[in-house]
């Protein structure tokens, strides 16, 4: 390469200072591309060995230091945070141009620290996670002394113990270097025992002191048998005890910089430049804690040709080793289903584990994270589907396998994970003909039907009718199951009746008559609103008032109930005088019941018809709210559906407010940002000016943000208040009565009010001293406050 950089420069003749330039500008740009994919590319399948190779890049590096030594070094720094899979590879390569250039070494280490204090504070954990991870591994290769790294880990550890700061905060620091300890550990152990012992002696003192109130908020199941839920940090000390009773060797971590240690151990070691963690800032987000998902141990898994096929214990590092690797396998390709999964069967340690039932734990774990999955759960259920495809000789027994272990532990899983449950189920039926053994659930079908198992059948078949039809799901259940099939999916029009009949006039059909005649004549709005006012108005015939309502909602959804698309272009087409019947949260309530009368079999058509009257602005969500919380509501109160639409309603009303903040924010950014600016010319002052909002324009935003966060809070506040109101009349009930009150409606209530807090932290979060003042107080019973008291703890 740099003969032909030469080549190039060495060029003369006519307008050559111009050529030259060209020429040697398209050469950099085409070498500097060669060398990125070089060092990219280190590491896959090649003829030669990956020892081969590595030393070979150092050698075309080297040659190339003098010209692309900032390009080379950026490129380094970063496949150190974005490829930790390959950590040890580029580890072993810095440290063989370290012994061939030591100042690169040290220009490398000291951009590696920048790096680590840039994604620290613009706070991306897992980089920063992962640069540490790979200064720590370079000390392997002489690179960084040992005592410079433990002084470093001791100033991690220092954050750990820091008094006054949330313990989220803590919790990491004390993470980031017991994550490390798999690589260098045995290093630090040969070379500084004794402080790394203190090191593990202070970090052992703090985790055993810290809070785990959010445990229990966090876990997938209430029970841990047969396999324990344990909280993150708490398994992973107990894996790197495990690891130091074993003298500090593990046998996954592939190191390819033995096979140079005579060459690297003659090389002169940096001292890292002092870092100290910046200080806590109150606006700082950092990462929640976790809880380890474990669904297999190795009596789960059959035996394999030879006795090296093991599943790893549960507290064995190689268990965190390999869990994290897939995670970041997952994580890399989740966009790309075929690929991922085809990466997921290809890891290279294959042979020698168990790799469907840690691949599905591990998919298992995602798909049931708490608060929230990391990406959208559909993402999971796409994967899982490839790789049955990919290894239909096993994956889908697999795959079965862990559906019967979680069935058979759904009594005790928390009622935001029940839900994912049967979300991943049913898409995954949907997606093999619906085929399933069925009758290895009969016994269910005759036990309580607020039961969890039951109620999981029954809500699954739910949302498989919302990938099929019908007929097609009723086929595929056994008879047995015919009181789970679902209702025939259809409208129910109260007012179909003969307008002539006795009655008719006072129970609305005489009015329904009317209206549907006026709407399949296509007359006006206005039209269509005289016609309502034949009603009389005032608070004497409120209930005449609540039946205009009922009737023109009904009426007009039941002429609109062919399809999604019709009834949308109905709620469209009369959206004033929706508008207009919906003046009061009384009515909106009315027009909202009227919708559930007319489509209770139609679950699916329910969810999307209220987002659909959210978005139009016809109904408040305190309207829904309160709605889903009536005494008309008792019987759907339990049901899947009726949540969903809770929860849309918050997303709705989440996403209104950040808008809203978005513009505010924005608008006031730009009168500052305009008003600092000094004026460069005539032109761009006139072109700023016409840009700038006025300060009246912006405080007309910030007016319209405060309204709907007031809004926000209102909606938290009925919610949680009802919650608050239900749950103490069952217990003060089951208290009189003197019977247990955990029966399973109580599971489902508080397991749905967990989830409230849970799904919308970031936002419950912003009122959590509102919420302790006006509704969590101390005299509210433990089993409720110990709900608010698990949320407060997942930040504190």
């Amino acid at each position: 390469m740099n003969r032909r950089k030469r080549g190039y420069e060495d060029r003369e003749g006519g307008g050559a200072g111009g050529y030259r330039k060209k020429r040697r500008t398209n050469e950099t740009v085409e070498i500097e591309d060669r060398l990125e994919s070089l060092i990219l590319r280190v590491g896959e399948k090649s003829t030669s060995s990956l020892e081969s190779n590595l030393e070979g890049l150092a050698s075309v590096l080297e040659a190339d230091l003098t010209t692309y030594k900032n390009k080379i070094l950026k490129i380094l720094v970063d496949c150190a945070v974005s490829l930790p899979d390959k950590c040890t590879i580029y580890t072993t390569l810095i440290g063989l141009l370290n012994t061939k250039n030591y100042n690169f070494g040290g220009e490398c280490v000291e951009l590696l620290i920048k790096s680590m204090k840039d994604s620290l504070k613009t706070v991306k954990w897992e980089q920063a996670r992962f640069a540490l991870r790979f200064i720590a591994d370079l000390v392997n290769c002489h690179v960084i002394s040992a005592g410079s790294l433990l002084q470093l880990m001791d100033n991690f550890v220092d954050a750990a113990l820091e008094e006054g700061v949330p313990q989220v905060r803590r919790d990491w620091f004390a993470y980031a270097v017991l994550s490390c300890l798999p690589w260098v550990g045995r290093e630090l152990y040969e070379k500084k025992e004794s402080e790394l012992d203190r090191m593990l002696g202070s970090l052992e003192g703090y985790i055993k002191r810290r809070n785990k109130t959010h445990h229990n908020a966090l876990r997938v199941f209430r029970s841990d048998t047969p396999h324990p839920q344990e909280e993150y940090l708490d398994c992973l000390w107990q894996q790197i005890k495990r690891l130091r009773s074993d003298m500090w060797v593990e046998k996954h971590i592939v190191r390819p910089y033995l096979a140079f240690d005579s060459v690297l151990c003659e090389a002169l070691q940096h001292n890292l430049p002092q870092m100290v963690p910046q200080p806590h800032h109150p606006s700082t987000i950092y990462p929640l804690p976790q809880v380890v998902f474990r669904m297999f141990d190795y009596t789960d898994c059959p035996e394999g040709p030879s006795s090296t096929i093991i599943l790893p214990g549960q507290h064995s590092i190689e268990r965190y080793l390999i869990e994290e690797q897939l995670r970041h396998i997952l994580k890399t390709y989740h966009k790309e289903r075929k690929e991922c999964a085809a990466q997921l069967l290809s890891y290279p340690l294959k042979n020698k584990i168990p790799l469907e039932y840690m691949i599905v734990e591990v998919m298992f774990g995602e798909i049931f994270r708490l608060p929230n999955p990391e990406f959208i759960e559909i993402a999971y259920g796409s994967i899982l589907i490839e790789l049955c495809k990919l290894q239909p000789s096993t994956m889908p027994q697999v795959l079965a396998q862990a559906t019967e272990l979680l069935f058979e532990r759904i009594d005790t899983m928390s009622v935001t994970c029940f839900d994912r449950f049967i979300s991943w189920f049913s898409y995954h039926l949907s997606n093999f003909q619906f085929r399933w053994s069925w009758e290895d659930w009969e016994e269910h079908t005759k036990t309580d039907p607020e039961m969890p198992k039951p109620k999981f059948i029954k809500e699954v078949l739910l949302k498989c009718l919302r990938l099929a039809y019908h007929q097609r799901i009723v086929d595929v259940v056994p008879e047995s199951f015919a009181a789970f099939a679902p209702e025939k999916p259809e409208a129910h029009f109260k007012f179909a009746l003969d307008p002539n009949e006795p009655g008719a006039e006072i129970n609305g059909c005489n009015l329904a008559f009317k209206l549907v005649n006026a709407i399949k004549q296509k007359i006006s709005q206005e039209e269509i609103q005289a016609i309502l006012s034949d009603i009389p108005e005032g608070e004497q015939d409120r209930e005449l008032n609540t039946l205009k309502v009922t009737v023109f909602t009904q009426t007009l959804l039941h002429l609109a109930s062919k399809s999604f698309s019709h009834s949308f272009a109905a709620i469209a087409k009369f959206h004033p005088t929706f508008k207009t019947l919906a003046d009061t949260e009384e009515a909106q309530i009315c027009m909202l019941r009227s919708m559930y009368e007319l489509w209770r079999k139609h679950h699916q058509m329910m969810v999307v018809l209220v987002d659909k009257l959210l978005k139009t602005q016809i109904v408040e969500c305190s309207a829904v709210a309160n709605w889903l919380f009536s005494k008309e509501m008792v019987g759907e109160f339990t049901k899947v559906y009726t949540w969903e639409i809770l929860h849309l309603t918050i997303r709705k009303m989440n996403k209104h407010v950040n808008k809203l903040n978005k513009e505010a924010n924005d608008a006031r950014k730009m009168v500052e940002d305009v008003e600092s600016e000094s004026e460069d010319s005539d032109n761009d002052q006139s072109r700023k000016t016409m840009e700038k909002p006025t300060e009246e324009q912006v405080e007309k935003l910030e007016e319209k943000l405060e309204a709907a966060q007031a809004d926000q809070k209102n909606l938290f506040l009925i919610i949680f208040q009802r919650f608050i109101m239900i749950l103490s009349e069952h217990l003060v009930r089951c208290d009189t009565d003197g019977v247990n009150f955990k029966n399973p409606w109580y599971h489902w209530t508080i397991g749905r009010l967990q989830q409230i807090f849970l799904l919308h932290h970031e936002q419950v979060e912003k009122y959590s001293t509102t919420l302790e003042t006006l509704l969590f107080t101390q005299d509210l019973d433990p089993n409720i406050l110990d709900v608010f008291q698990q949320f407060l703890a997942l930040r504190m």
